[in-house]
């Protein structure tokens, strides 16, 4: 699915990048680089679709950094970011089948194969401590 095109200027959404990268998320800016981290990881692999909105900024990347503090935790971190990399975000999202995009999104896969899934409908409206802990739930399921 191609999503429309848009853009954000790189300079205003590099604190929202930072937010994630400082945590030890590494950047996935290209098709390429999505499906080497998906098809031939090994072991388990957080991905997040970052986003400018408010329930990223607020919700999202909090409940993320809250759970990354739990003992067990994925081997591998990783984030596209919507709106800045479109092909290497539309290549993520290819991989999030049967879920439809939203933004933000927070998969969870396990030797390539998505095991848990937190939509957009499942962040907003939620504090970050609701978000962490559905992650720490999978995190203890999935991750050795």
């Amino acid at each position: 699915m191609q999503l429309p095109s848009m853009r954000y200027d790189p300079g205003f959404v590099q604190p929202m990048r930072e937010e994630l990268t400082r945590l030890g998320f590494l950047e996935l800016k290209t098709p390429d680089q999505v499906d080497a981290s998906v098809r031939e990881g090994n072991g388990t692999l957080l991905l997040v679709v970052n986003s400018v909105c408010g329930c990223a900024a607020g919700r999202a990347r909090p409940g993320v950094a809250l759970a990354l503090q739990h003992d067990r935790r994925p081997d591998h971190l990783a984030t596209v970011f919507a709106g800045m990399e479109l092909e290497a975000t539309d290549r993520a999202r290819g991989y999030f089948a049967p879920y439809p995009p939203s933004s933000p999104q927070i998969a969870l896969f396990k030797e390539g194969r998505l095991v848990f899934m937190l939509e957009r409908k499942d962040i907003e409206r939620r504090p970050p401590e609701e978000i962490a802990r559905d992650l720490v739930g999978a995190f203890d399921v999935h991750c050795a």
